[in-house]
């Protein structure tokens, strides 16, 4: 019994043994002796190939190299070398084999790659180590310095001379973007490394503004090259501040608004930023002190606010920017400034006051009165100049948006971007939420000679916003201002009509009223419903905002100025529109800037 136990496991041991066997021929042997016979089959066709071709073959220290590819496409081998087991062929472009000049003969060393299945022979290029990082900025117009190699070490030659890695280097300090500094070493065999140093030639807003200002901290009188363009927004850049960051104001006033409510007007506009824009934006305090009227020519403040993200520019601001008679702080409307003068009055700036006023700088007015708001930031100093020349055609920007392509469809696009639609210009505001672009015009119906306009009622006392009543402006803009312009791109849509008790005050309305029409007037507190800074074309327009009030009632006059009290009965004034773009409509050209709208489709 314990003999026939022992034939059994004898036996087993056998069978074992055989299986054990049978597993390393298949998966180790064969396939070893196919791949080296792949091997030889290459270094034999390679051998043809410079017998065949001897004005190839190195001289001196050289070293030549014939891939496989070349050899299959020129027959010097005839059947494709596959990996073992496999109907995949060894790599073509990495597989080859080397001669060289040894003792006066040639010597081949061949590398053939198959899978996990690869030739011992020295394959790898010299191990390439860089000083510094690799990934480099430097400024605009900044001398670069590259920081060089440190060491060059391959596996089988040991260290080599730096001196024999070549440098590459296109890298041009004048022109914004990303250089690649190309290091390329080759070893003994000829086996090469190449290591890539990555340089962004950066333009930051502050080193820009610096330069520019030279040993001054504020622009003064009317410079042509501080404008910037952000959230689709045109701003001035003001000047630097003592943590090098960079203050800006809004080109022109976006709405008229009442002192009394200009910080809730602001969290309003601050909504309207995109994202972009609000990470570059440095909360800080700016000045609001009250002054009386002997101290409005100071340029220095002894009161602030808490830190905001957005404010308006002070009394002190627009002093430090004055040359002369010339000052990009004070624009042609009439505009809020940060200073109040007492509780009941604040002050205002524009560019020229006229009448008993003339030679002024600033008045006092209600603080429940409507004026122009040009919101002021202050912005990162870091924040990357991607384009521009800082100029009003060519602002600086900073990739905060995107540009539409030919195709893309409007309500894809952002507030504050042009349109031009039959060759008139417009603004979006907004995409609402049923995918229709609300759009307002630049501009006034009719041209310089031909203006479209509407008279006040003579016998009412309540002006009211009303499309269904034919005394009203209201219904004048929905019944007749398409026979002015092309609407084929507008669709109707509903519209709410704020009421107030007597005042015009931003947030204070006592009820609204809801009409669908196809167009209707701009609303005196939203984005871009102050009178265009660079339009050629406006005039004085009514608004929508209606008041139960005797005759008080929204409109802008001539100079950008809101009424802020009595319509004289029988006042004619000029026609703005608001519209509504279908949903579908598309862009076919343009940049969505000013002097480049996108044109719709």
């Amino acid at each position: 019994m314990k003999k026939n136990k022992k034939s059994v496991n004898t036996i087993k041991l056998i069978i074992t043994i055989v299986i054990v066997f049978c597993f390393v021929w298949l998966l180790i042997v064969s396939p070893m002796m196919t791949f080296h016979k792949n091997e030889q089959i290459l270094t034999d066709a390679a051998k043809r190939y410079f017998e065949l071709n001897s004005n190839l073959l190195p001289t001196g220290e050289r070293v030549k190299t014939v891939k496989l590819n070349t050899l299959y496409h020129q027959s010097y081998i005839k059947k494709d070398l596959y990996i073992p087991y496999t109907h995949k062929t060894c790599s073509v472009e990495n597989s080859w084999v080397k001669v060289r000049r040894e003792n006066n003969e040639y010597r081949y060393y061949t590398y053939l790659e198959c899978g996990l299945l690869s030739s011992s022979v020295d394959h790898k290029g010299p191990v390439i180590t860089l000083n510094g990082d690799k990934e480099m900025k430097i400024g605009k117009n900044d001398t670069f310095k590259d920081p060089g190699i440190k060491s060059v070490v391959d596996n089988v030659d040991g260290k080599m001379d730096i001196s024999k890695v070549s440098v590459k280097n296109d890298l041009n300090s004048s022109e914004v973007g990303t250089y690649e500094i190309i290091y390329t070493a080759f070893d003994n065999l000829n086996n090469k490394t190449e290591v890539v140093r990555k340089v962004s030639v950066v333009q930051t807003l502050y080193s820009t503004v610096k330069t520019d200002l030279k040993e001054t901290s504020n622009y003064v009188g009317e410079p042509d090259n501080n404008y910037l363009r952000l959230s689709n927004m045109l701003f001035r850049i003001v000047g630097i501040d003592e943590n090098k960051n960079v203050m800006i104001v809004s080109d022109e006033d976006l709405a008229n608004v009442s002192y009394s409510k200009i910080e809730d007007w602001l969290s309003y506009f601050y909504d309207q930023l995109n994202d972009a824009t609000k990470k570059m934006i440095i909360e800080k305090s700016y000045c609001n002190m009250s002054l009386s009227e002997t101290a409005l020519d100071i340029t220095q403040c002894n009161s602030y606010t808490k830190n905001k993200k957005v404010y308006i520019p002070s009394v002190i601001d627009i002093n430090k920017a004055k040359a002369g008679n010339n000052n990009f702080m004070k624009p042609y409307t009439i505009s809020w400034v940060a200073n109040s003068k007492n509780k009941k009055e604040a002050y205002v700036t524009r560019n020229i006051f006229f009448g008993d006023e003339k030679g002024k700088n600033y008045l006092a007015y209600g603080v429940n009165d409507n004026y122009g708001v040009r919101p002021m930031m202050t912005i990162s100093g870091e924040s990357l100049i991607l384009s521009g020349e800082g100029t009003i055609k060519k602002p600086y920007t900073f990739g905060d948006v995107d540009k539409a392509k030919g195709g893309d469809l409007v309500n894809s696009r952002y507030t504050g971007e042009y349109l031009s639609i039959d060759g008139a210009l417009y603004r979006i505001i907004s995409v609402e939420k049923d995918k229709t672009t609300k759009v307002i015009a630049e501009n006034t119906l009719g041209s310089m000679s031909d203006n479209v306009t509407f008279m006040a009622s003579l016998d009412e006392d309540i002006i009211t916003y009303d499309p269904k009543d034919k005394k009203s402006v209201a219904y004048f803009i929905h019944n007749k201002a398409s026979e002015y312009l092309d609407t084929k791109y507008f669709t109707s849509h509903e519209i709410e009509v704020p009421i107030y008790k007597k005042k015009i005050i931003y947030g204070e309305e006592t009820s609204t009223k809801k009409y669908k029409v196809l167009l209707s007037a701009p609303n005196m507190f939203e984005i871009f419903s102050a009178q265009p800074q660079h339009s050629s074309t406006i005039y004085s327009y009514w608004l929508i905002n209606s008041s139960l009030g005797k005759r008080i009632t929204g409109a802008i006059t001539d100079i950008g100025v809101p009424y802020n009290g009595e319509v004289t009965s029988g006042t004619s004034l000029n026609i703005r529109v608001v519209a509504y773009l279908k949903k579908n409509s598309t862009i076919s050209t343009g940049s969505g800037t000013l002097y480049d709208p996108y044109v719709v489709q």
